[in-house]
């Protein structure tokens, strides 16, 4: 009998939620299963233990029915409601509804009229024109169906750095609690900041490997030992997330950790670098070679206790992770131009916040106060307008009424701290802005977004961004691309032309730090500051907790090359209140 993990649960759950949509049952019903499953997930115990503690239902979103469900799986390694419906259900519709701009509904009208049960079905139904005259379809329709199929073929399954990071950072300090570790870091992509992650790689100097392994592979969040050795050893979390950890000796840290965190581009250039100078590089040492490339077996190798000392090697200044890409970092270390990175400290503010006004989880106070106690300096209350009806956007009256309590409360707050107001708006489908110019008006701060109609042609929706910045009452683009990492791909916009455009209108653009948005992303932020655009790092936070994501946009600003004096929220309080006054 199979044994279930975590995840193997969790993505079971998920399933029963996408096919009960699929078949039209009530939202209570199939958003019960799709809770469990993201509760099931970051899960840090074994189902298996609690199970056997009998409080499957402390966990939250876990009531009775489901924890039945979930003792079965245990026991049984299936779950007989889960096979029924897959006689009732194709499980290849799943995949379907998950396709950009298809869903349940039309998932299920592709099947009871054309008979179409997975995704290769789909493709040749709509290369064969066939999608087109059913209802509520038609040829534009058809060709999203197609990109959406393409978009879906380029997901790579790779793990979002918001729920990598986290999980890498608890197992790392966990490791160097322990009284034999000296020093240890998360590389790999993580310490990159990719907004994706394949594997975890974690690295413990140390000069006892053996307790720091076993106390690894005995973890109580792991599913399964994949390796295990004196050195090395891999395992799969209960998330399904694969860890690596090496343990080594503290003098040759510094040539295991630039190896480790790669990218393997960079790696290749260092080696050539080191080639140059007679040296041979690995994550081990640098060692000296004859004129053939050959290693000389007798010479002593140089061991690097740091990474400024690898670079030292190669005749270069240290070079911080997240330029390792082997895009022109090389070049700037050597001219002596390599740029000086924000960090989470130059941040003086966050400017796209919600609160109950909206869809937000606390009032204005409450998310004032979490911003100030993080050490924000000033903040923007920045709900959703009208046209988000599913966010409970604010008409004007409403807007009027929040900006009465935004002043309330700033003044109560006194000088050592500034509330202003603000909105997200809408930049609706057929271009317009969500409230006239004469309501933006009276406000201090707004940001337009592309919430809907993300599908639009490239023309159509890179002139709806574009109508928004040049209105002389926008100050920010919140979010420009509108993707969320990993389910939903980007607007296909002009970038270009959206760069130009602020460039000329002094308009700033957002690295939204969310880890599900990311948005700028670093090659666009780097651009973007290229051509003298200003740029915002913000939480879009709707609760305290998300207030502590600031660090995915840093991370994302960092990969981008931006520095400090680049980005708007990180100017004085003064220095904002005069900028956004010279707008207005």
């Amino acid at each position: 009998m199979p044994t279930l993990t975590n995840r193997e649960i969790a993505d079971i759950f998920e399933t029963i939620s996408d096919m009960l949509q699929i078949k039209g049952e009530s939202p209570h019903r199939y958003l019960a299963y799709s809770r469990a499953a993201e509760t099931i997930r970051e899960l840090p115990r074994d189902l298996h233990v609690i199970a056997a503690e009998d409080t499957l239902t402390d966990i939250p979103t876990i009531g009775k029915t489901l924890a039945d469900k979930i003792k079965e799986m245990l026991d049984t390694g299936e779950l007989q409601f889960y096979e029924r419906l897959k006689t009732e259900i194709p499980p290849g519709l799943v995949e379907i509804m998950h396709i950009n701009g298809v869903g349940p509904k039309k998932a299920k009208l592709f099947w009871e009229t054309l008979n179409i049960t997975n995704v290769e079905e789909l493709k040749a139904a709509a290369e064969g024109g066939k999608l087109q005259d059913l209802p509520k379809m038609g040829a534009k329709s058809e060709q999203k169906v197609l990109e959406g199929i393409e978009a879906l073929s380029r997901q790579t399954g790779r793990t979002p750095l918001g729920i990598a990071l986290p999980a890498a950072q608890e197992i790392l300090d966990r490791l160097l609690a322990l009284p034999e570790s000296i020093e240890g870091a998360i590389a790999g992509s993580i310490r990159r900041g990719r907004p994706t992650i394949g594997d975890v790689d974690l690295l413990v100097a140390s000069d006892h490997a053996e307790p720091i392994m076993n106390t690894f592979v005995n973890m109580e969040n792991v599913a399964r030992i994949l390796g295990h050795g004196p050195t090395k050893s891999s395992v799969e979390l209960l998330n399904g997330l694969q860890v690596d950890l090496r343990v080594l000796e503290k003098a040759r840290w510094g040539t295991a950790l630039n190896y480790f965190t790669g990218s393997q581009a960079h790696n290749i250039k260092m080696r050539e670098l080191a080639l140059k100078k007679r040296l041979s590089l690995n994550e081990h040492a640098f060692r000296p070679v004859d004129e053939e490339g050959n290693i000389i077996e007798d010479a002593e190798p140089i061991l690097c206790a740091t990474e400024e000392e690898v670079y030292a090697t190669v005749d270069l200044p240290y070079i911080q992770p997240e330029l390792r890409e082997d895009d022109g970092e090389f070049q700037a270390a050597q001219e002596g131009k390599l740029p000086h990175l924000i960090t989470l400290s130059d941040i003086q503010a966050d400017l796209h916040m919600h609160t109950v006004w909206s869809d937000g989880k606390r009032t204005i106070r409450e998310m004032a106060e979490a911003a100030r106690q993080r050490g924000r300096q000033y903040i923007v209350i920045t709900d959703h307008s009208q046209y988000s009806t599913i966010a409970n956007g604010l008409s004007v009256e409403r807007l009027m009424e929040q900006r009465q309590e935004v002043q309330q409360i700033d003044d109560e707050f006194g000088s050592d701290f500034k509330i202003f107001h603000g909105i997200e708006m809408d930049i609706r489908t057929d271009g317009t802005l969500d409230y006239p110019d004469e309501v933006l008006a009276q406000l201090d701060f707004v940001i337009a977004s592309l919430h809907f109609g993300l599908r639009q042609e490239r023309t159509v929706v890179t002139e709806r961004l574009l109508n928004a910045i040049r209105n002389p009452h926008v100050d920010l683009i919140g979010h420009p691309r509108g993707q969320l990492i990993p389910n939903r791909e980007p607007a296909d916009l002009d970038m270009d032309m959206v760069f130009q455009a602020a460039a000329e209108y002094g308009t700033a653009l957002e690295i939204n730090a969310n880890p599900h948005r990311l948005d700028l992303e670093a090659r666009y932020a780097r651009r973007a500051v290229q051509l003298g655009v200003p740029l915002a790092i913000d939480t879009d936070a709707h609760s305290e907790p998300d207030m502590d994501l600031m660090p995915f946009g840093i991370l994302t600003a960092r990969r981008g090359w931006v520095e400090p004096e680049c980005v708007i929220n990180t100017w004085s309080l003064e220095r904002f209140t005069e900028w956004i006054k010279s707008r207005g």
